[in-house]
């Protein structure tokens, strides 16, 4: 069995850290997104995966991740000259998959539930297609699954206005060599894409054996700001080890789970967890409350902040007020000017969202 991951598109959703960046590398706990899809699918022993890569962020997404070697695996890096549908994707990869099985993942999700139950339920059953679902709260906002009592899919419907269930599809698919049969006879969409959702309902109107599970346990995708926080806030809360290999002072304060990278220095500060530090960083005079991640190479003096992800190489000096609930993207530098009057002083980019409270 192989795995495919979709590591394209263009998360306008997170811009403006996207615009230059594959939303899939942006750090969850210090931990790129993507890799913790990879993570999950090597635990269900498949070794092989492809991942579908677009020509703006493919080369990011290929030096950051390499072979495969760190995590047990040979990755194969697939490109998508466009983004035209999932089932495009799945149809670009076929000289990767042959006739294998495989499961299809999207790199920016995240879950809790591990697949390897539901990959045995798959090969078991000898099923054509398993569809992973969730409940929740606003299913007009996603594509939603119709289900008879055994559990079998009737149809998938794509964000409808009256929807037949609150089960939305999160991403996670198995399919056996005949979705590709399936996809050659689909038609583009109206928006242009060959969208597997027709390719599934196509399997269903063959009569193919198509099922869906639920999970039991959360689910996040993580293309908005506050599902990235809240993604952030729950891995921080359940997975996080405290491993402490750099320097604090006798003048600071850790409490809780706190994680400190290599070569980073904390001093005369508190640092309340759970909260993870990357390497080489400098915290001087600062608060870093619960459920923060702090990136490599950052610096932080008379700063005061917490529920936020702060990437590598930000640099945060002299702000009075409390940060919380933010998103600091690589390199961004957020100081007060020396000289006064005192005054607000910004240079800010396209779809930035900048709150003063």
């Amino acid at each position: 069995m192989k795995a495919l991951i979709l590591s394209g598109g263009k998360g306008t959703r997170l811009r403006p850290l996207t615009y230059t960046g594959a939303k899939q590398l942006v750090p969850v706990a210090n931990k790129p997104i993507l890799w913790y899809g990879i993570e999950a699918i090597v635990a269900t022993g498949i070794t092989e995966i492809g991942i579908i890569i677009s020509p703006e962020t493919g080369e990011e997404v290929k030096q950051k991740t390499g072979s495969g070697d760190r995590f047990g695996a040979k990755i194969t890096y697939i490109l998508q000259d466009k983004p035209a549908g999932l089932a495009h994707a799945v149809k670009t990869a076929r000289p990767f998959l042959g006739d294998s099985p495989f499961i299809m993942y999207l790199g920016d999700n995240l879950i809790a539930d591990e697949l390897q139950v539901f990959s045995d339920e798959f090969k078991t059953q000898q099923l054509d297609s398993l569809v992973l679902l969730r409940s929740v709260s606003n299913p007009s906002a996603f594509g939603v699954a119709e289900l008879d009592s055994q559990g079998n899919l009737i149809r998938l419907v794509e964000k409808p206005k009256n929807p037949p269930s609150n089960l939305a599809l999160v991403g996670i698919y198995f399919f056996a060599n005949t979705i590709h049969q399936a996809i050659d006879l689909i038609q583009p969409s109206p928006r242009g894409e060959l969208e597997i959702t027709d390719a599934i309902d196509m399997l269903i109107t063959q009569k193919k054996k198509v099922k869906a599970r639920q999970l039991q346990n959360w689910w996040l995708d993580t293309g908005k700001k506050t599902d990235l926080l809240e993604a952030n806030r729950i891995i921080l809360d359940t997975r996080l080890e405290s491993v402490q290999t750099g320097v604090i002072d006798s003048d600071s304060q850790v409490i809780g789970r706190v994680s400190l990278g290599d070569n980073s220095h904390i001093v005369n500060s508190t640092i309340r967890g759970p909260v993870v530090i990357g390497d080489n960083c400098h915290i001087e005079n600062s608060f870093i409350g619960p459920y923060t991640s702090i990136g490599n190479n950052v610096t932080l003096s008379d700063a005061d902040l917490e529920h936020s992800v702060i990437l590598e190489g930000a640099k945060i000096t002299g702000i009075a007020q409390r940060i919380v609930d933010s998103v600091i993207g690589q390199r961004a530098k957020l100081e007060v000017a020396p000289q006064r009057p005192k005054a607000l002083r910004f240079m800010i980019g396209d779809d930035s969202h900048v709150e003063i409270v």
